[in-house]
C-alpha cells in the first residue's frame, strides 16, 4: 500500500536537537501571527492565514531530538466546501541523525489528494517547510507575515476580493 499521506525529507548539517528547537519555534517559519505555543505536550496555538484559512493545533507528542507530533483540534478553510478537511488530521516531524547530517521527514498525516485543499496546502507546505529549513540551516526563516505568502494564498486573497 502506497502512503497517500503529504510527505517530504530533507537533510540538514545541524544536529537533531538544533532541528527540533526550530521546528519548534513556529512563529520564525510558519506565522509571526501564531497565536498561543508549541513547546510541552497539551499546548495549543492557532495559525491564521487573513481570512482564508485557520486551524488550532495542540502538541500531542514530543521527544526531543527525535520527533513532533501536532493534531489538528478545528479547522477552517473559507475556499472548501467542506471547511473542517484538516480537522482531526496529523503533522508529524521525525528527525533522524543519517551519518553526519540529520534527515527531517515531515508528514501531514491526512492530507490526502483526495482533499478540495490538497493543492493549495501542497503548496503551503512546500513554502512553509522551505522556511524551516532556511531557520534550521541559516538561523532565519521566512514566516507568514500577516499577507498571503504562496502563490495559492495570493490566488485565492484575489479571488476573495473578485480580483482575477
Amino acid at each position: 500500500m502506497t502512503d497517500r499521506n503529504y510527505t517530504t525529507t530533507f537533510t540538514v548539517p545541524q544536529k537533531p536537537a538544533e532541528v527540533f528547537a526550530a521546528i519548534n519555534n513556529v512563529r520564525a517559519w510558519w506565522s509571526e501571527g501564531i497565536e498561543g505555543e508549541a513547546h510541552r505536550i497539551g499546548a495549543r496555538f492557532t495559525h491564521r492565514v487573513l481570512n482564508l484559512h485557520r486551524c488550532d493545533i495542540e502538541v500531542k507528542g514530543l521527544v526531543a531530538g527525535e520527533k513532533v507530533v501536532w493534531t489538528v483540534l478545528d479547522n477552517h478553510f473559507s475556499f472548501t466546501k467542506d471547511e473542517t478537511e484538516w480537522k482531526g488530521t496529523d503533522m508529524v516531524f521525525e528527525i533522524a541523525r543519517r551519518g553526519n547530517k540529520t534527515e527531517v521527514k515531515f508528514t501531514h498525516v491526512g492530507l490526502v489528494p483526495e482533499y478540495e485543499c490538497y493543492e493549495v496546502c501542497k503548496d503551503g507546505w512546500r513554502t512553509y517547510i522551505n522556511s524551516l529549513y532556511a531557520l534550521i540551516t541559516t538561523g532565519k526563516g521566512q514566516p507568514n507575515v500577516g499577507e498571503a505568502k504562496t502563490e495559492s494564498e495570493q490566488a485565492l486573497a484575489r479571488s476573495a476580493k473578485g480580483v482575477s
